[in-house]
Parts: structure tokens; C-alpha cells; sequence
């Protein structure tokens, strides 16, 4: 039996009360999709500024009638307190996935970033606290590392943060140990590095790069690296990121407060690596399609050079193993953009 088949077992057999913040976003989503098909009671919190309905659409197609049932919908803020404490009353467990994400979006905007990512995280742990929920599982971020220079990343090592966004998480993840020690509020962070799947959107100036590249080239157009291309992540398809977040939320070990995690497959991809897959992968399903070289520009501000994760910690203390690999997932992905993109027809 699987991990996941192991914990779809516990859960039917003692079934809990979920609310995921950020439901119709990427990440929620899929953690969404995947509690109901467990026959779990979800209820979803979303403001629709990066989520988006069409991603919850999909998951009412892919359950049925029943389980969709057992999905409440509030439309509603995390800067706003009182939408949080509706969110969580009555809740077991909370899965916090609402975050303005992006490095980029970050710096042209720090102030936004730090109301949704700081504020409102804040909110959803002082709800969670007042509703006496079980446990918070809360999304951190790699971007935490900042300027450590060491690979693999470890949990206990990180340095300074390059970004107002890289910033919002290391607050998050200093509340989330203050709301444990000093309120007996259980928390657990999941350090998500470059995570990428189904549903993730390709458009808008801060879409994530597998995304934004798959749809270049599924439209014959040039792909921009910025730098050269030797730039590497430690890509992590949205599958192992659902896993994570139920073994965190259903672990029965002691943790000291604070705990992190990294969520990764712990697999480090260069830039003109991952160019060279998606290239094979879209040749494949579309032989004819021209696909140009990439062109490189100058490295962006508060991009950190490389990035790896030692998983170590999540394997031995949550059970932790991925499910797919970035060359796995990046199949799936590239399935799934195949049949929902409105491009044209390959010439």
C-alpha cells in the first residue's frame, strides 16, 4: 500500500473537518480535489486575485455529486479577520496555501505582499488558535535560503532574504513558532521549492517558468532565460506538495515548535536542462512544431543562483518520499496544457 493509499484509508475510516485557504489557487486546488475524492468535509477560503473558479470547476468534474456536496465555498479575505474566524470555526484541521507569491511581484510591490503573506497568515493562525483547531499546516517557500551559500539546503541553515517575498516567509515561519510556544497552537511549515503541475497559470508577469515556457513553446515563440542558463532549482511536481501537506497534517509525532520541512524532490535542474525536456517532451506530441532557441537576458533581481533540497528531515520524521519526478511531472504537465490551452492547431 502506498503512502497515499495509507492515509486515504485513515481518513475514511475517521474522516475530518478540512479548511484550505487559497482553495482555487494551484496548490489548493489539487489538495482540494484530492480530500474530496476521500469523502473529506472541505471548506475552501478565496478571494479570486490569483485564484481562479475555473480551477475549482475542475475538481467538481473530477468527483461526484456527493463528494462535491461536501465542498463549502466562502468567498472571503485572510487580511480580514472576521472572514477567517467564519473560515475556521468548526474546522479540525487548516491547510494555508493563500500567498501572493513571486519574487518579481514581491519587489514591485512590498507592501501588498506583506498584507496577504504576513497580515494574513497572522489571521489564519489567530482564528485557527481561537477555534481550537487540531493543527495548521502553512506554506512556506525556498526563498528563505536567501543568500546561504550551501547545497543541499538544510533546514536548521538559511541566510538572508533577497526578496520582500523571500522576507514575508521567514516572518510566517517565526509566528508560527511564537503561536506554538506561546498559545499551544501546533503548526508545521512546508518549505515548497519550485513547485509545478496541472491548473498552474501560464500568463500574467509573475506566471511561474514552467508554465510561462510551456505555453511559448506550444506557440512555436521564444523562450527568455535569464542569465545563462546555468541558473538550477530543485523542481517539484504539485503531487508530492499535496502529499506532504496530509502526512504534516496527520502526523502523530511530538514536534517542537517551528518545525519546517523542505518539500522538494531533491533533484537540482538547470535552466537550459528544463528547456531541453520541455523541448522533448512537446516534440513528442507535436513532431511538426518548430521550436526555437531559447534567448537569454541578464539575471533578474532577488533570483537565488541555485537551489537543492535536503529532504532528509521529511523523510525520516513525516515519512516523506515523492510520488513523481520532474521528469514524471513534467509529462503530466505538459498532458494536461496539451488538452486545456486555447492555442492554435500545430502547422
Amino acid at each position: 500500500m502506498t503512502r497515499m493509499e495509507q492515509l486515504e484509508a485513515r481518513l475514511r475510516a475517521q474522516p475530518r473537518r478540512w479548511l484550505i485557504t487559497g482553495a482555487a489557487g494551484f496548490i489548493g486546488s489539487h489538495l482540494v480535489e484530492t480530500l474530496l475524492k476521500w469523502d473529506q468535509p472541505v471548506r475552501g477560503l478565496d478571494n479570486f486575485s490569483t485564484g481562479k473558479k475555473d480551477n475549482l470547476r475542475e475538481v467538481q468534474k473530477s468527483v461526484n455529486a456527493r463528494q462535491w456536496g461536501q465542498f463549502e465555498l466562502l468567498e472571503g479575505d485572510i487580511r480580514d479577520l472576521e472572514q477567517c474566524r467564519r473560515a475556521c470555526a468548526g474546522v479540525d484541521l487548516v491547510l494555508h496555501q493563500a500567498a501572493l507569491g513571486s519574487v518579481p511581484r514581491s519587489l514591485a510591490d512590498p507592501l501588498g505582499s506583506h498584507a496577504v503573506n504576513v497580515t494574513g497568515t497572522l489571521n489564519v493562525f489567530h482564528a485557527a488558535r481561537e477555534a481550537g483547531v487540531h493543527r495548521v499546516i502553512y506554506a512556506s517557500s525556498s526563498a528563505v535560503y536567501g543568500d546561504h551559500p550551501d547545497l543541499p539546503k538544510v533546514e536548521a541553515r538559511t541566510g538572508q532574504p533577497l526578496s520582500p517575498y523571500a522576507a514575508t516567509k521567514c516572518i510566517n515561519e517565526i509566528y508560527a513558532g511564537v503561536m506554538q510556544r506561546c498559545y499551544g497552537l501546533p503548526t508545521i511549515g512546508l518549505r515548497y521549492f519550485n513547485v509545478f503541475g496541472p491548473r498552474q497559470d501560464p500568463e500574467g508577469p509573475y506566471a511561474a517558468v514552467i508554465p510561462r515556457w510551456i505555453a511559448r513553446l506550444m506557440r512555436g515563440e521564444t523562450v527568455e532565460i535569464y542569465g545563462d542558463g546555468l541558473t538550477s532549482r530543485d523542481f517539484c511536481p504539485v503531487i508530492n506538495v499535496v502529499l506532504a501537506n496530509l502526512l504534516a497534517a496527520l502526523t502523530e509525532k511530538e514536534l517542537p515548535p517551528g518545525r519546517v520541512y523542505n518539500i522538494a524532490v531533491g533533484q537540482r535542474t538547470t535552466l537550459n536542462e528544463l528547456h531541453g525536456l520541455l523541448c522533448a517532451h512537446l516534440h513528442q506530441a507535436r513532431p511538426n512544431l518548430k521550436l526555437p532557441p531559447p534567448a537569454y537576458k541578464d539575471f533578474r533581481p532577488g533570483d537565488v543562483r541555485h537551489s537543492l533540497a535536503d529532504i532528509t528531515q521529511a523523510q525520516q520524521e513525516l515519512g516523506y518520499e515523492p510520488l513523481e519526478t520532474v521528469t514524471e511531472g513534467l509529462a503530466r504537465s505538459m498532458d494536461w496544457y496539451l488538452t486545456h490551452l486555447d492555442l492554435p492547431a500545430p502547422q
